[in-house]
């Protein structure tokens, strides 16, 4: 099974609905629910796919811990959704935690994550997908270049939903 990364702007009424009706969560992922809320049927998704565990690495340099804001993709929030435990995650952040985001991945520079990506310590920590060593890639793709351009949306991303003033939904499934 995949595990893919998405991201999606919450209103704070659709984040206390994700905390009150846990089993409306796929429904909200899928665009079929939006808790009455007009704000946020014109929400804001960002799909970074398998990215998410080799940005989680070099935003903090651990495949699992990390200083706070910036081990959000697998850490931190408030854990929304009725989701099996082996399926994946879905955590909800509140804005005055996706502003603090937004300031901190500011601060990251594309050099700091040059200088971190490593494919054998990215193979050894067993980071996600796990296809850091391929002697010959399966696409025609630089890892290190798809993480970066994932890092750059992910910046611009965070930002967008911090000015709207809304909360934040990591999906991991």
């Amino acid at each position: 099974m995949d595990m893919l990364c998405t991201l999606r702007s919450a209103t704070e009424t659709q984040l206390q609905a994700l905390r009150k009706a846990p089993k409306q969560l796929e429904a909200f992922l899928e665009d079929e629910e939006d808790f009455g809320d007009a704000k946020g049927a014109a929400f804001l998704e960002l799909d970074i796919g398998e990215a998410w565990h080799g940005l989680q690495f070099l935003l903090t340099g651990t495949a699992w811990e990390g200083t706070p804001p910036l081990d959000f993709l697998v850490r931190g929030g408030e854990d929304v959704g009725d989701i099996p435990s082996d399926e994946g995650t879905a955590r909800v952040f509140d804005p005055a935690g996706v502003k603090a985001l937004a300031e901190a991945l500011k601060k990251v520079s594309e050099d700091t994550l040059r200088q971190r990506f490593d494919p054998a310590r990215l193979q050894a920590e067993d980071i996600y997908p796990g296809t850091w060593e391929e002697e010959e890639p399966t696409e025609d793709v630089d890892p290190l270049e798809e993480l970066l351009s994932y890092f750059v949306e992910l910046r611009k991303f965070t930002a967008a939903v911090a000015m709207r003033g809304h909360g934040l939904l990591v999906h991991i499934g």
